[in-house]
């Protein structure tokens, strides 16, 4: 981005105190862009809530036209404000929703069907089918994955097989992140189709050893390999932002894309080993580094790709559990049932009773993800009585977030993985109540990161490591800072609420 005037020499003159390196996150509820200083530091934002469809029960969509309007009105307006202040982008990395797919033409840029969300259960019964059929052993040990509808190839499959594609002169089907990428990068003139290994390993269509597509699970799923992106690293020279799409940022590289959770493992400094994460956004992810080694499947995680450094380092792999609701139980308890005016509002009112008075929340609105792999599950409270107010449903939300990341604790545990402590960050995570209960609820420690949007921060640090604005792992790391650390207390009562939590999954909801 060009500096106006003599202004330009000064600033030249001093770099390290002007260049930046920015982050589109591209989420589930917003789209953001963040510029990021050589310290770590942010200074400048700007965010758009993204539209959510909801056409009929299960099914959840997204418009693509919208995620790329808002991504360049976030891009310009960061870009503007920078410019006004005379720092000079260095460098974009895209993050994003993962499992959500897009299709469109690439030859004239037109989308044939809304985006289906990584929330979308409309795939269920195709999932079953498969299961029945056996298949489903083959495809965790190419991909990974359980079969559920959380991911992408049987939305790709769903697509193809009722023809959305038929009519396309370039038909194309891709995550979130290569839908940007050729977007950015100038679309139906000359964009650049990739993805990389992160998103592309949620696909259920890649091959967890040899970071390609596999021709099996293509097959398997109705998807043919020419509809798909070229898979790249994590960080790579993806390409320019084109002068057509964000003028500002004419010829600023794409040097790094990587799927939300895995930004946000990044972002956290998660870099070694047993380094473990939890991210409280729309849903709720606990994420685990193990290394640059394919793991052993284990019950009711996923494995998944961390990241691929390409050039600059080695891949690592990670296992995960997910849950599709965490603060879009927030948001629905705000916007349906007008329980509180703004999300910061749930806190206060919760901590007005000691406990949920034996109400539980269920917080299913799309199924239950990890370790449970439930899409037929739905919403529920229960324990409802005369005496029940609206602090005790507050806090019973509160308490079924950290009920759900305890399953997935317990998972990691059994599993072997020692939770020396869990890094937290999401906008779920600036509740204190939340990470008191969750230190008690899994017996962890539980770090709340300074900065609590881990997933541009993880986006903008693998661009920057990518463009040598950093240097290693190492200098990414002593940037990293923790805000709070919440230590576990005495949990027979949370102890008692969990036990009630999960009798009522088990009688099914």
């Amino acid at each position: 981005m060009a500096l106006r005037g003599a202004k330009r020499a000064v600033a030249l003159a001093s770099v390290a105190d002007v260049d930046v390196v920015l982050a589109l996150d591209a989420g589930t509820s917003s789209i953001r862009t963040v510029a990021f200083s050589r310290d770590g530091g942010e200074v400048a934002s700007a965010q758009r809530e993204l539209t959510q469809y909801f056409p009929s029960p299960g099914h959840v969509e997204h418009d693509g036209a919208e995620i790329a309007a808002l991504a360049v009105a976030t891009l310009r307006e960061v870009a503007s404000n920078l410019d006004e202040r005379d720092h000079r982008v260095v460098a974009l990395g895209i993050t994003n929703q993962r499992e959500t797919t897009v299709a469109f033409d690439r030859d004239d840029g037109q989308l044939v069907h809304r985006a289906l969300v990584w929330q979308d259960r409309r795939t269920a019964a195709r999932c079953d089918e498969l299961r029945l059929a056996g298949h489903e052993m083959r495809v965790r040990r190419t991909t990974g994955l359980v079969l559920d509808p959380y991911f992408s190839a049987t939305k790709m499959g769903w697509l193809v097989e009722r023809g959305y594609l038929d009519h396309a002169r370039a038909p194309a089907l891709s995550t979130v992140d290569g839908w940007l990428l050729w977007w950015l990068t100038g679309n139906r003139d000359g964009g650049v189709f990739a993805t990389e290994a992160s998103n592309a390993s949620r696909t259920q269509l890649m091959d967890l050893d040899t970071l390609d597509w596999s021709l099996a699970m293509c097959a398997l799923f109705g998807v043919a390999r020419d509809l798909l992106p070229v898979i790249r690293p994590s960080a790579y020279a993806f390409g320019t932002v084109s002068a057509s799409v964000v003028p500002e940022l004419a010829g600023v590289p794409i040097a790094a894309m990587l799927g939300d959770q895995q930004a946000a493992l990044f972002g956290q400094a998660c870099f070694e080993p047993g380094d473990v994460k939890a991210t409280y956004g729309t849903g709720a992810f606990v994420m685990a580094n193990v290394g640059d080694q394919i793991p052993e499947p284990v019950d009711g995680l996923l494995t998944t790709v961390a990241w691929d450094l390409g050039s600059f380092g080695s891949r690592a792999y990670a296992l995960e559990g997910s849950a599709f609701v965490a603060g879009a139980a927030v948001q629905w308890l705000r916007d349906e049932l007008g329980f509180v005016d703004a999300a910061h509002d749930l806190e206060p009112l919760a901590r007005r009773v000691p406990d949920a008075g034996g109400v539980v929340v269920i917080p299913a609105f799309t199924g239950l993800g990890s370790p449970f792999w439930r899409p037929d599950a739905r919403g529920a409270i229960l324990g409802l009585s005369q005496s029940t107010r609206r602090p005790h449903i507050a806090r019973a939300l509160i308490e079924s977030l950290a009920h759900q990341v305890r399953a997935m604790t317990d998972a990691f545990v059994a599993s072997g993985v020692a939770l020396g402590e869990l890094r937290a960050d999401g906008g779920a995570a600036r509740m204190d109540l939340l990470l008191e209960l969750q230190a008690t609820d899994s017996d962890v420690t539980v770090v709340r990161s300074a900065s609590i949007e881990a997933t541009a921060r993880g986006a903008a640090t693998l661009a920057g490591l990518a463009t040598g604005f950093w240097a290693s792992l190492d200098e990414l790391r002593e940037h990293w800072r923790a805000q709070r650390t919440f230590g576990p207390s005495a949990r027979q009562t949370l102890d008692a609420s969990y036990a009630a939590w999960r009798r009522a999954i088990d009688r099914g909801v």
